[in-house]
């Protein structure tokens, strides 16, 4: 992964003529990846096709986020939005569905957001903190400058989303320090 912290993570999938088993959760394989992040809250979404939910990130009450797709599949992007990082205002992406069962640990300070590529899809979270709406942030899906390649050029948003600010536009106080 190009961002640092970003870990993509392939669970071992069993798979037989009856279908398949994997385990979803392993704090022993975690801890060996360098992942020692309490889980405190799991959420599911649903969402349809051409969905586009994103770039969302909570400040005084921030989130790593380990994320999945139980059905369907989506372009998951991450964008650093560390002061001082790097990296900063770049993204990575990656797709992750219910055929590649991949995983991707996102740590605090980066803004998080998917686009939904399939029918349907459902969306598994792991969160690190309490859900925090006091402390929940956004930016722009289509900032210029950060130019994401969402693969959907004109999606479904909510209005929340619709009105994030664009990154040069966030004072640096809302934004997470490197």
């Amino acid at each position: 992964m190009k961002l640092p912290g970003l870990l993509l993570i392939e669970p071992q999938v069993f798979k037989d003529p009856r279908g398949f088993f994997l385990e979803t959760h392993n704090l022993r394989n975690y801890l060996a990846k360098g992942i020692s992040t309490s889980f405190v809250q799991d959420n599911i979404s649903r969402s349809v096709k051409g969905v586009l939910r994103g770039l969302h990130y909570q400040l005084e009450h921030p989130q790593a986020k380990l994320v999945s797709v139980i059905r369907g599949a989506v372009l998951d992007v991450v964008v650093d939005i560390r002061r001082g990082s790097p990296t900063f205002g770049q993204w990575q992406g990656v797709e992750l569905s219910d055929e590649n069962h991949l995983q991707l640990f996102i740590p605090e300070g980066f803004a998080h957001g998917f686009s939904v590529l399939s029918e349907e899809v459902d969306f598994l979270y792991k969160c690190s903190d309490y859900y925090h709406p006091e402390s929940e942030f956004g930016i722009r899906w289509d900032d210029p400058n950060i130019n994401i390649s969402w693969q959907n050029s004109e999606p479904i948003l909510s209005q929340k989303d619709k009105a994030y600010p664009l990154l040069s536009e966030v004072v640096p106080e809302h934004l997470p320090k490197f």
